[in-house]
């Protein structure tokens, strides 16, 4: 039987013009092209960086 892994939700919440190109590709790499869009990822050491990285664009939920 597998391990119950948990969920983050992470939103998008503001544009990512005039940001550098580390963090537009950043938030593509999370999967958020628009503002508003959501996507569930695994809560992981990879994808808790990504997040840190780009937190003030984004919010982040218990999925």
């Amino acid at each position: 039987m597998m391990a119950k892994t948990d969920k983050i939700k992470v939103t998008r919440v503001r544009s990512a013009i005039r940001r550098p190109k580390d963090q537009q590709a950043t938030l593509i790499g999370l999967g958020l092209t628009r503002i508003g869009k959501s996507r569930i990822h695994e809560d992981n050491p990879a994808i808790r960086g990504m997040i840190n990285k780009v937190r003030h664009l984004v919010r982040i939920d218990p999925a």
